[in-house]
């Protein structure tokens, strides 16, 4: 019986022995499972892997087509109030590739760049100026500064001279455009342009003419409709001369008389739009007239004329020498398009490509200028513009320009003379008053069989006399 006593306590040793154990297993089983991830939280980890890493790797590519559905993609690659639209679905625009490399140009223009990088230089005022002899040279061909060097301090207006002496090298021009006044879902008013532009300075040879007031351009602009504005005329002279202002004139109707005007006044808006006489093709107004520096280089999205990237324009040769562009009849601004349900302004058969550019800001030395800085972008080889974003006095933003970039052509004359323009298929000049809410387009040709839209034009400088401008206006 003792002997049954004692097995069945070792027996109930070892059933406790065992129970403690298991338990010791099962709480250590416990603690590794609720350590493991379940299936589903490892699925889901993985995923978020995946997902951030196609974020990382995602890029927007020749061929998609900038919106609401992927307007992240272009976060770190538009000004901010351009990306909002892309946002919201009030700009749609494809994407498409513009290498750097493909822009033609003008044996005779790179030549006298090569040679500008050798002597010139610019001096306190921010004038274009010789290395040996620290005078202004007569007259200036090519891009003034074929390399510049972010560290050097007059690197933010040696990119600006690049940019003027790429669009002076387009030469005379007369073109009829529209002035479109626009809210947000409808077109408020139009006014009807017609616009003279004559160069003395930037020119090639074959267009050189004498120059004795010493001036860079001359400009003329008259209001043909409507009924208020019709007759309403202003001449422009700018001087190559750092320290003379621009001479501006106006002749108004109703007082029948021409006034000079302030060149201060080229900020205010034209004819009472919110476009400036300073905005012009990009940026318009005197260099020297703005202290300016260089504040950033990148990439930047920028709009183009993608039928311009394909080698497609559509120019007939005039007597003279000179091209006119006759654009094919269509859509080309979000008003004219009644299914477009975007942004009234919006470039609707433009594209975006993405460009290295510098980043320049000036302010301007007139504290009765409007604008109390302005940023421009400006392409980093072709030195076309890009953004010009304008500031108040207290530094917010209250204007962008947008406008077109396109590639340059070789046109062959029929007597056998060729020029060489920026070839295009639309124009597109957008000034868009962030505060308010609104815009005016220009650079659009209104309908019309064969509306001047001219270059490289024989143009008398008796044109642009102020005694002359009365008999433009009414």
């Amino acid at each position: 019986m003792a002997l049954l006593i004692r097995r069945l306590a070792r027996l109930a040793a070892l059933v406790c022995v065992l129970g403690v154990c298991a338990r010791i297993q099962w709480a250590r089983a416990g603690t590794a499972y609720a350590q493991a991830p379940t299936p589903d939280a490892e699925m889901l980890r993985k995923q978020r892997e995946e997902a951030a890493g196609k974020a990382e790797r995602a890029e927007l590519k020749p061929g998609d087509v900038l919106g609401p559905e992927n307007w992240e993609l272009a976060k770190d690659l538009l000004p901010p109030e351009i990306l909002k639209h892309y946002e919201k679905g009030e700009y749609r625009n494809p994407i498409v590739d513009w290498p750097e490399g493909i822009y033609p140009w003008e044996p005779a223009f790179l030549e006298a760049t090569k040679e500008n990088g050798e002597r010139l230089t610019v001096n306190e005022a921010g004038t274009i100026v010789d290395r040996a002899t620290g005078k202004q040279p007569p007259y200036v061909f090519g891009h003034p500064f074929p390399k510049i060097d972010p560290q050097d301090p007059n690197a933010g207006v040696k990119a600006l001279w690049n940019y003027v002496y790429n669009y002076y090298y387009l030469g005379n021009s007369r073109n009829v455009v529209g002035l479109y006044w626009l809210s947000p879902n409808k077109l408020d008013r139009v006014a009807m342009e017609d616009v003279y532009f004559l160069y003395y300075d930037g020119q090639p040879e074959r267009h050189r003419i004498p120059n004795p007031n010493n001036l860079s351009q001359q400009l003329l602009a008259t209001a043909t409709s409507p009924a208020d504005l019709q007759g309403t005329a202003s001449l422009t002279w700018r001087y190559r001369d750092s320290d003379k202002r621009d001479s501006n004139w106006v002749y108004v109707p109703v007082l029948r008389r021409v006034r000079a005007v302030s060149p201060a006044n080229r900020s205010d808006g034209f004819l009472g739009s919110d476009m400036s006489q300073d905005d012009g093709p990009f940026f318009d107004g005197k260099p020297e007239d703005f202290r300016w520096k260089l504040v950033g280089e990148g990439e930047t999205l920028r709009l183009v004329d993608p039928e311009s990237l394909k080698g497609i324009s559509y120019e007939k040769p005039l007597p003279g020498g000179a091209f006119r562009s006759i654009w094919p009849d269509r859509p080309r601004i979000g008003f004219q398009d009644p299914n477009w349900k975007g942004a009234s302004w919006a470039p609707i058969i433009s594209a975006l490509a993405k460009r290295k550019v510098w980043i320049v800001e000036g302010v301007p030395k007139d504290p009765y200028y409007l604008y109390g800085k302005i940023q421009l972008y400006i392409d980093k080889e072709t030195y076309q513009g890009a953004w010009n974003r304008k500031f108040d006095w207290k530094g917010e933003l209250v204007n962008t320009y947008q406008v077109l970039g396109f590639l340059n052509k070789k046109l062959q004359h029929p007597d056998g003379n060729a020029e060489w323009i920026w070839a295009s298929s639309h124009g597109y000049q957008c000034a868009e008053n962030v505060k308010l809410n609104r815009a005016t387009v220009s650079g659009d040709t209104p309908a019309g069989k064969e509306v001047p839209n001219d270059r490289h034009l024989r143009l008398d400088p008796g044109l642009f006399d102020v005694g002359a401008l009365q008999r433009f206006g009414k």
